[in-house]
């Protein structure tokens, strides 16, 4: 089989690559400031992503809400779950526009305010003001989409974008798409002034929780890191590989949403397991934080035999259960609910063992600006794809948003250019695409994608690194890349997808190594140098930094913005 190429390179202004929460609050944006723009998205907008099913916390400022001074506002916020490790600038920006998206959002028909008034809930320390603002986002995908049709942005699905295309002063000027609606898949290029990189954190990198399969994964399994990948090999700089982030729920299970439940932390004998409420009778108003402060106490109470750790609703009122239930709803998690109710579980009387999940990419990513623009001109960066600011899905619609704003200024300042010109780096491609669409037996994508599971979970993992583990882990990534682009081999549209998104996680999987090598100290609880085990005090209030150099990857430390 060979890819079908379309003659035509499909320009636009503005080419917005994902059509998740960012993409879709972009696209609105920039259609209604008179850019064309297009957004390209690899299943289907209405349903797709980390936001396909949901959400029920938005963090903001609201001054009617938190009153009007800001500066303790952003003292408070940034003690919060989301607050920590990320430049002060953009947190801060993302706060003082929060409340223009929430406005925004309603006026698309997203219930902000389900009960008829602001309510927040969750995520929040005993005595202080509440930061996450409890709606319904069950359709949010669905309306975004509607208002990005009505604002004239063209949305194509089915295409998944593999790579960007910048002209020899390495500048933005387009990207290389793949058309997988059909069984035979379809080579795209995309030519445009400015471009946004609006998917996905890097899922599949790490073993689950059941690695047999490995789509039982906390988030959108087919986020697969490629937007940080692809802006790697643009020439963009990444930061905070090397930092890992986990999450956490009920354990196999594998639905996050820890926010959402109503209970407390406690052992199998229903003794707390941390210090910030004193019992099981807690409320919506104030659940037990205790998994937002210590993050890995699932992990340390099984490793030391105290454990396990479980969910423990017993205590709540039947109201509260309810208000639960169906903020479960909001958050995208129906299975749950209707996991509990297929087996006649009472939550009242039963509790629920919760779990730390895979290590993921989240707030790891392309380092952006002031401007939401990477260090590539023309390219800017958004949500998970990120890696310097992180306010969940607050910080995806602010920063979409202000992208497109961005960009609908800078196209003015570029003239075009004819991607024709990149035929050979375009050339390249193809020859990758018709490879591994090859007649003759090859490789499974799934044997890849296991195998580097394996290397990054025993060599760049979260419980204990080293520098002779990681040199070991990065030789055998680049190995495992080698033999990939060697064996691999698909037989439709949906498997040279997959074979591509392997690739990219070994680009990022490299590069994570390469990161936590150079970090030559134990920061936080799953950055742990056994030949380093102190924090290194000249390393805090810095962030690491990697990007291409020729054919090898290059690190530095730059301070954070405070």
């Amino acid at each position: 089989m060979e890819i079908r190429m379309n003659p035509d390179p499909i320009v636009v202004d503005f080419l917005v690559i994902g059509g998740g929460i960012s993409g879709l609050q972009a696209g609105i944006t920039a259609a209604e400031a008179g850019l064309q723009t297009l957004i390209l998205e690899k299943a289907d907008t209405r349903r797709s992503g980390n936001g396909c099913g949901g959400n029920d916390h938005f963090m903001c400022y609201l001054p009617e809400y938190h009153g009007d001074d800001f500066e303790a506002v952003m003292r408070e916020a940034k003690e919060t779950l989301v607050g920590g490790n990320q430049d002060d600038n953009l947190f801060r920006f993302m706060l003082a526009r929060s409340a223009d998206l929430i406005r925004k959002w309603e006026s698309y028909g997203i219930r902000m305010r389900p009960t008829g008034d602001w309510n927040f809930e969750g995520h929040a320390m005993p005595g202080r003001r509440r930061y996450h603002l409890k709606y319904d986002g069950s359709d949010q995908k669905a309306r975004l989409t509607a208002a990005a049709k009505k604002a004239g942005a063209k949305i194509m699905n089915k295409v998944v974008v593999n790579e960007i295309l910048v002209n020899g002063e390495g500048r933005f000027v387009g990207a290389i798409g793949i058309g997988i609606r059909d069984e035979v898949p379809e080579m795209l290029v995309f030519q445009a002034k400015a471009g946004l990189i609006a998917v996905g954190e890097a899922m599949r990198m790490y073993p689950g929780n059941n690695p047999a399969y490995m789509f039982n994964t906390s988030h959108c399994p087919a986020n697969a890191g490629s937007g940080a990948a692809m802006a790697l090999r643009a020439g963009a700089r990444l930061v905070n590989l090397d930092l890992p982030s986990r999450h956490a729920g009920p354990k196999y299970f594998t639905r996050s949403g820890k926010g959402t439940w109503i209970g407390a932390l406690t052992d199998i004998n229903g003794r707390l397991v941390g210090p910030f409420v004193d019992t099981i009778h807690v409320s919506r108003e104030l659940p037990d934080p205790t998994g937002d402060v210590w993050k890995d106490c699932f992990v340390k109470n099984m490793d030391s035999g105290k454990g396990p750790v479980y969910m423990n609703c017993t205590g709540i009122s039947e109201e509260d259960l309810a208000h639960m239930r169906k903020a479960l709803v909001s958050e995208g998690c129906t299975s749950i609910n209707e996991y509990l109710d297929q087996y006649g579980i009472d939550l009242r009387t039963s509790m629920i063992e919760f779990g730390q999940y895979e290590h993921m990419f989240y707030m790891n990513g392309i380092d952006i600006d002031d401007r939401a623009m990477s260090t590539v001109p023309g390219l800017y960066a958004s949500g998970q794809s990120v890696g310097n600011v992180r306010g969940d899905i607050t910080a995806a619609a602010v920063f979409g948003d202000h992208a497109a704003r961005e960009a609908a200024a800078y196209v003015q300042t570029v003239p075009d250019f004819d991607v024709a010109a990149l035929g050979d780096a375009i050339g390249e491609k193809a020859a990758l695409y018709n490879f591994l669409l090859r007649e003759e037996p090859g490789a499974h994508w799934k044997e890849a994608n296991s195998t580097l599971q394996k290397i990054m979970d025993e060599y760049v993992g979260t419980r204990i690194r080293s520098g002779s583990l990681l040199t070991a882990g990065r030789k055998y990534i680049r190995d495992l890349r080698k033999y990939s682009r060697e064996k691999l081999r698909a037989e439709n549209a949906h498997e040279l997808m997959r074979c591509l998104e392997v690739l990219d996680l070994l680009d990022l999987a490299e590069a994570c190594a390469v990161s936590a090598l150079d970090r030559k100290e134990t920061r936080g609880a799953y950055h742990r140098r056994s030949d380093f085990p102190f924090t290194n005090p000249l390393l805090n209030n810095k962030f690491q930094t990697v990007r291409r150099k020729g054919d090898d990857l290059e690190t530095e430390f730059r301070e954070r913005v405070r």
